[in-house]
């Protein structure tokens, strides 16, 4: 009996012996796949080959010994490497891509502080629902865990963050996982994706056997075994390297609405006397285009709320859109369409949709689908699917169908009413400077028809939010709810890499463009003109106004009218100050940055603006 046992045991032991030394040295795989010690290939060079064949034409970066040789390998393949002044930077331009084109955008930093640094535009690109592929350097797979330089445990820190984490240990590995990784980013509620690049697995055999230092020759048994080991260990690294594989992009898959749904909706719109449409960023996304998106719209003629990247889905001056006195509307609507629009604190939580109100919620992600709809709202037709194609196939049921006119005519009154308040406000006098209204007035009237607005700031993009606007679909790119500070540098670098005669507009404030005034000099150096409208009040308004009142005091609230404009300059762009011009003079100011930019110079404004109470009661946490 216990001889059997021991027999057993033996046969136990032997086995998971053979299956570690298969995953750690891959024996057999090595008997019909021999690591080619002599190539001069590198597993850099996979990575490139797998981004060019899924149609990346920018790899943001900045620069570190754990991933030169991807981007030596990208520039090689006629990839743009884009690198910038901060790692954050890279990510946040990758997410505008990925925003503005519908592919996959991507980023690659070095290991440790380098993808920390990363942590926030990944947050932000999560909640956005952006698919962004970052990549990262770590330490050569044999010294993880044995204090290598920047070595931390990168995966834990990006689980909680991404659709899709791994970490790679074999050079025959990289294409299948970044396939697979790419895939799950576009998929679904798309998001952000990690792969984990280590050192070893990216420079050629010959280097990674010489940067190991094994001895040539040792008399010593236990020696003798380290370095069987350590170059059995290699050699599975490299073992089928170079052998042919597919590297095409794999099938992404995205939730549609279902036709009996799509009846469903079909019938209520159909009965429909007061309808309304919130349309949110999520709309934008693949597979249906922008511009076949805003036709049914228009087909439509329910008005609408636009909201995120959805802003300028109907042009500038449409009779659809409506932007003031959302509440009010939806107080009287009797239909309301939630596409791609989530009951968070921007609908306050849901409870601005009447009880009367039959809501169609139409959202990809379940969660967002389905907000407080236990506290404030309930949904009477609720689809997981894409907003934007539901949007097109509820426009082709409702062929002949006709919105009120006097509802439109109703609404559109009201927007006009608050713009021409709005107006006047414009032309208050304020404490000193200039009426931040009343200058963004002057900026709207001289935007290109194809301009982007990039908005990254408090108060002065809230208050840019209600006057600029957007002339087109996808030209307007804001953080998203994350309400993320420092996405102007990025997304400004994005927008101009995919749309390269377009004017970019940052929308600054002057708190904001501390996290990314640097990256002017990526601007300059890249030859990516884009023009900055700094609001410059010296101060953290949007937090000001509700702690002064509240607390009595503005401690770390204060700011100082700073000369921006030189900062710009010293990174190789042009810069105007704006004090106290009159509105002629503003907009001359403004059409001397609009030359310079297209005279290939990245241009700042620095405009001092005084204080008003148009935003008065708006929210900061």
């Amino acid at each position: 009996m216990y001889l059997i046992l021991f027999v057993i045991f033996l046969i136990i032991l032997l086995v998971c012996g053979l299956i570690f030394i298969e995953n750690n040295l891959g024996i057999f795989y090595q008997l019909s796949h021999k690591a080619d010690k002599k190539s001069h290939q590198n597993g850099g060079e996979l990575v490139a080959q797998v981004l060019q064949s899924h149609g990346v034409k920018f790899l943001f970066t900045l620069c570190g010994g754990h991933i030169s040789p991807v981007n030596v390998a990208a520039e090689k393949l006629g990839i743009r490497v884009v690198d910038t002044r901060h790692e954050v930077t890279a990510v946040f331009a990758a997410d505008a891509v990925a925003r503005l084109s519908g592919q996959i955008g991507v980023a690659i930093v070095t290991a440790g502080p380098g993808l920390t640094n990363t942590i926030t535009a990944i947050k932000n690109a999560q909640m956005a629902e952006s698919p962004v592929l970052l990549m990262g350097g770590a330490a050569a797979t044999l010294l993880k865990g044995r204090g290598a330089l920047q070595d931390i445990d990168q995966m834990v820190l990006f689980k909680p963050l991404c659709k899709f984490c791994a970490t790679i240990r074999r050079v025959r590995d990289i294409v299948p996982t970044l396939r697979e990784a790419i895939a799950a980013a576009q998929s679904g509620v798309p998001g952000p994706v990690f792969v984990e690049l280590p050192i070893d697995l990216l420079y050629r055999y010959e280097l990674v056997v010489k940067e190991l230092g094994m001895p040539s020759k040792s008399k010593s048994i236990v020696t003798t075994v380290i370095k069987w080991y350590l170059n059995k260990y290699i050699d599975n690294m490299f073992a089928g390297a170079w052998d042919k594989r597919d590297i095409t992009p794999l099938p992404v898959t995205q939730p549609m609405a279902q036709p009996s749904q799509i009846q469903t909706a079909i019938q209520l719109v159909s009965q429909a006397k007061k309808p309304v449409i919130l349309l949110g960023s999520q709309a934008t996304l693949p597979p249906t285009p922008a511009d076949q998106l805003r036709k049914s719209l228009e087909a439509l003629g329910i008005p609408c709320f636009l909201g995120g990247m959805a802003r300028g889905m109907l042009g500038r001056d449409s009779p659809l859109h409506i932007r003031q006195k959302r509440s009010d509307a939806l107080k009287e609507a009797d239909v309301v369409i939630l596409a791609g629009t989530v009951c968070d604190f921007r609908l306050s939580y849901g409870r601005v949709l009447s009880k009367k109100s039959k809501i169609i919620c139409v959202n990809r992600n379940v969660e967002q689908l389905t907000k407080n709809t236990d506290v404030f709202w309930k949904a009477t037709l609720s689809i997981q699917g894409d907003p934007g194609s539901f949007i097109v196939a509820l426009q082709s049921g409702l062929v002949g169908f006709h919105c009120d006119p006097e509802w439109g005519k109703l609404l559109k009154g009201r927007d006009q009413e608050r713009e021409t308040a709005n107006n006047k406000k414009a032309e208050e006098p304020v404490n000193k400077y200039l009426n931040p209204l009343k200058l963004l007035h002057e900026l709207d009237d001289v935007l290109d028809d194809n301009s982007i607005l990039v908005a990254d700031g408090g108060d002065f993009v809230g208050s840019a939010a209600y006057i600029l606007r957007p002339r087109g679909p996808l030209c307007w790119l804001d953080p998203g709810a994350f309400g993320t500070l420092g996405v102007g540098g990025g997304f400004a670098l994005g927008a101009k890499l995919c749309r390269p005669d377009a004017e970019v507009v940052i929308i600054y404030g002057d708190g904001s463009l501390g996290y990314s005034v640097a990256e002017f000099d990526t601007f300059t150096r890249h030859k990516l003109p884009v023009i900055a409208v700094v609001g410059n009040d010296a101060c953290w308004t949007q937090i000001c106004r509700e702690q002064v009142p509240i607390l009595g005091s503005d401690v770390a609230c204060m700011l100082s009218f700073l000369d921006y404009q030189t900062v710009a300059e010293g990174y190789g762009g042009t810069g105007y100050k704006l004090t106290n011009e009159t509105p002629e003079q503003i907009v001359e100011v403004f059409k001397k940055a609009k030359a310079d930019c297209k005279a290939g110079k990245p241009t700042l404004v620095n405009c001092l603006i005084g204080k008003t109470n148009f935003r008065d009661g708006s929210i900061s946490v």
